[in-house]
């Protein structure tokens, strides 16, 4: 044998199978010749969603820990967004006080800007909520959700309240609150105006109304067959604040210092929170740390006022629990002959607090601090479990190879009773000798019945304004349960413990190390299209292709597949011999459509897939995968019927070739594409006046002068662009905190405003109806403007010079003041400039017509012939 001191054996584990399996023990010096027999321990794959490397806390974190078993409070913090939370003093509750924390963000932040890529809508909430488990991750509370759905900026409480549909998302938070039982809630916002957003104030409305509605058995009677149980905080508070030009807080206000410094972590609260917030990179929120004194200030919004502490009246020791006298003797014990350099000596003492809480009476917080002495024993013992298989998609229908390794370091005495898992349940009775590893394999099947790993929220269509979930257990849950989880079963001590990890993706990277991703549950084939709208001139008889991309997540063998689309009436079928693709493998299919099929409508969706066999039975598949892949979260992947959006419109431009400044993120290009002109992507090298001239308009990506600083040492050269006949526009950017605006994109006066229309539906005034960019090449109407999704636009010209023309007025239902800062141009020798707020980042994506006929008004070049679209 290649090592001697490692032992195998061999023991049958599923008696129903009649299937063997092996577990290994090897120690540390024969890892290397280990990798020759059991690669699989170094290529393991597996992760679930709700996942990152497993972690094993230090000695100092085990004493935090150990510490805040004395401590039975919570408090739920309460905010719209993403990124709205107070770091700073969820760090100070968890870390510092060592309650239970949790932070509730109304909405998953899906409305927002994405300062990182191109995702919008859904994909973005998808971002910013492992952004916000990563923030948690950090300061040590934990996340939930409402199923409100964030639509984007809004002006007012009511308008977002009825958009979400306000008893809704009461239940929501009523539910919540069951659940968590905080004995004190925090508002990040007040429920008026100096909220500064209809979503801010309307958390703060929904907070308060769910403090007296969560202790109402009348209030959302159907939550308590799902075991919760009416609930009344203490008090409920708004955590005031000094931002901006609103100043709520006041030293007669209720305050207390959060600017602490924890010398088992070595880190203030400022420090920690400054982490954490800087999770939050989609949004820009990289923030410096801060030490030392730091106040935060509070004023009662319902229930007893504080007086000295935010806990007053709230009993957080065990003697709030009726037989838990005794219990806070003996967490005091274990503390004071807590060993630093042997956290195991511990155990016996953990063990017997263990079995006295379980003799208390059923109670919320008996088992909240079960959970937490049972984490205890295990971190105080070094015993790491990993859970991986061997490949990041798990294929319906295809087989699987996964592993699970156990690992006891410090602890005498564990033995292993039994491992439950879908793909492996065995019983069993197996010590685990000190610091080897206990490794067991399976191969298995993954069933085709098996759900596809879909976020929870996205499974069913949405209401007008809030994710549907049909299933109250997870509502509020961040993310799903992990498609593939393990439940081990050890003994140690004399007693049972359970154990459950997510199986996960592990691998290693040559640049970054061994890294750990989502499983993911996939189909055999996923279906893409692309491009994701086809654009048709309605005057021209034309035919065009779009692409249809198969992909294999396993090794894939169909026979008799059907390519098929259909667009409204109009079905196309293309039979292929076989379908035959290795794992990641694609085949492209070329379908030819045109416009003379669409009978004169001007918007249609266009639905494709693949058909084939399966033994006897047809099976079809509608679904792409979609990918988002960054750094600094787990790789997200979720499923959605890949349509194409087909638009049959009288379109003009005039040019051909225009060139693009990359912003922070947006699909403008392939909708100039669709239009028929050549894009080139522009870059600090090509600011040189000979390369500029070959475009007939230069178009610069939303947020492009807030994160390309040589656009604006480049102004000379782009106005010289403009002097000499050049068609420049600019689109939006922002200036605020997150990204102040100190750039020229100018010719003349011009300041970027935070103006915006919040309302899709808002009213258009035309302000010159001869204005050359509401005419030429195309006429624009105000049917143009029809379905817009979202916003008008965000973000206006302010106080522009008078060499500005505006084109467009505009203003938000309830509004008296008309904004006509939305789209702005004027004349700068031979060329010209334009600025415009309006979101065709969010319209052109969306398919919206007239937002294509506008756009292509405005890049096209006046001093170009006309050369109609194709």
């Amino acid at each position: 044998m290649l090592w001697l001191s490692s032992i195998v054996i061999h023991l049958k584990v599923d008696r129903k199978s009649a299937e063997w399996h092996q577990i290994f023990f090897y120690s540390t010096q024969h890892y290397n010749s280990m990798k020759k027999i059991i690669p699989f321990l170094f290529l393991l794959s597996g992760f679930s969603a709700m996942s990152q490397a497993p972690v094993q806390w230090n000695s100092s974190e085990i004493l935090l820990a150990l510490k805040k078993l004395k401590v039975l409070g919570s408090v739920l913090y309460v905010a719209a967004h993403p990124d709205d939370e107070n770091t700073r003093l969820l760090a100070y509750f968890s870390k510092g006080k060592l309650y239970r924390t949790g932070y509730l963000s109304m909405t998953r932040g899906d409305g927002g800007q994405n300062l990182i890529g191109d995702e919008q809508g859904v994909e973005l909430g998808l971002i910013r909520t492992q952004e916000l488990l990563a923030a948690r991750r950090t300061d040590g509370a934990e996340q939930f959700f409402t199923r409100a759905y964030d639509f984007g900026f809004s002006k007012s409480t009511e308008e977002a309240l009825d958009f979400w549909g306000k008893d809704k998302v009461l239940g929501d938070v009523v539910w919540i609150i069951r659940k968590f039982q905080p004995e004190v809630i925090i508002t990040r916002f007040p429920g008026d105006d100096r909220a500064g957003h209809g979503h801010h104030s309307a958390s703060s409305v929904l907070a308060r109304e769910a403090f007296t509605a969560a202790a109402d058995p009348a209030m959302f009677p159907e939550q308590f067959k799902y075991g919760v149980q009416v609930w009344q905080a203490k008090r409920v508070m708004w955590n005031t604040f000094n931002f901006g030009a609103v100043n709520a807080t006041s030293e007669n206000q209720f305050k207390i210092d959060v600017g602490e410094y924890q010398p088992l972590l070595g880190k203030g609260f400022g420090e920690i929170a400054a982490e954490s917030r800087s999770q939050h990179k989609s949004q820009g929120f990289g923030v410096p740390s801060s030490r030392g004194q730091a106040f935060e200030y509070f004023l009662p919004l319902g229930g007893d006022a504080p007086v000295k502490d935010l806990f007053d009246g709230v009993v957080t020791g065990w003697e709030k629990l009726p037989g838990g006298s005794s219990i806070n003797a003996a967490v005091e014990k274990i503390i004071s002959e807590y060993s630093f350099e042997h956290p195991e000596k511990s155990l016996p003492s953990l063990i017997t607090l263990y079995r006295s809480i379980n003799d208390l009476p059923v109670s919320y917080w008996k088992a909240q601090k079960l959970k937490e002495v049972q984490h205890l024993i295990r971190m105080a013992g070094g015993i790491y479990i990993e859970a991986a298989g061997y490949q990041e998609y798990a294929v319906q229908g295809d087989s699987m190879q996964v592993s699970v390794s156990i690992i006891n370091r410090l602890a005498e005495g564990v033995k292993l009773k039994a491992i439950h898992s879908e793909p492996l349940d065995s019983s069993m009775n197996v010590s685990i000798p000190l610091n080897r590893n206990l490794v067991f394999q399976k191969k298995f099947l993954v069933p085709l019945s098996k759900s596809l790993s879909q976020p929870y929220w996205l499974n069913d269509e949405m209401d007008k304004g809030s994710f549907t979930v049909k299933e109250q257990e997870l509502i509020g849950l961040p993310e799903n349960p992990a498609s593939f989880q393990a439940t081990i079963e050890l003994e140690i001590g004399g007693v049972s413990l359970q154990y459950s990890v997510p199986f996960q993706y592990k691998h290693t990277d040559p640049v970054k190390g061994e890294l750990f991703q989502p499983i993911v549950v996939a189909p055999p084939v996923s279906i893409n299209t692309s491009p994701g709208v086809l654009l048709f001139n309605k005057n021209k008889n034309l035919t065009r292709p779009f692409n249809l991309l198969a992909t294999a997540y396993g090794n894939v063998n169909i026979n008799d597949p059907v390519w098929f689309y259909q667009v409204g009436t109009l079905q196309e079928r293309k039979k292929d011999s076989s379908l035959v693709l290795s794992q990641n493998a694609s085949k492209n299919i070329v379908f030819p459509i045109s416009n003379k099929t669409l009978n004169g409508t001007e918007k249609n969706k266009l639905i494709v897939g693949l058909s084939y066999m399966t033994g006897k039975t047809e099976a079809s598949n509608y679904l792409a995968m979609a990918q988002i892949n960054y750094d600094h979260i787990p790789a997200i992947r979720y499923f959605y019927p890949d349509g194409v959006t087909v638009l049959n419109i009288p379109i003009q431009k005039t040019g051909k070739n225009i060139g693009y400044v990359k912003g922070a993120g947006d699909k403008v290009p392939e909708a100039l594409e669709q239009m028929g002109f050549t894009v080139s992507f522009i870059n600090e090298q090509d600011m040189k006046a000979e390369v500029l001239q070959r475009y007939d308009a230069i178009v610069t990506g939303i947020r492009a002068y807030n994160i390309h600083s040589w656009l604006t040492s480049n102004y000379e050269v782009l106005m010289e662009y403009v002097n000499r006949g050049g068609n420049l526009v600019v689109q939006y950017n922002t200036n605020s905190f997150a990204g102040p605006l100190s750039a020229r994109i100018s010719p003349y006066p011009l300041t970027i405003s935070r103006n915006r229309i919040t309302d899709e539906n808002s009213e258009i005034k035309f302000v010159d109806p001869k204005a050359v960019l509401l005419n030429r090449p195309n006429k624009i109407s105000v049917n143009d403007f029809e379905g817009w999704v979202q916003e008008r636009g965000v973000y206006f010209a302010d106080k522009p010079g008078p060499q500005f023309s505006t084109v467009l007025e505009m203003k938000d239902p309830g509004e008296k003041q008309t904004m006509n800062g939305s789209l702005v141009v004027a004349q700068f020798g031979k060329g010209r400039f334009i600025y415009t707020g309006l979101a065709f980042f969010r319209q052109l994506p969306a398919g919206v017509p007239g937002a294509y006929r506008l756009f292509a008004n405005l890049v096209s070049n006046p001093n170009s012939p006309l050369n109609a679209t194709e």
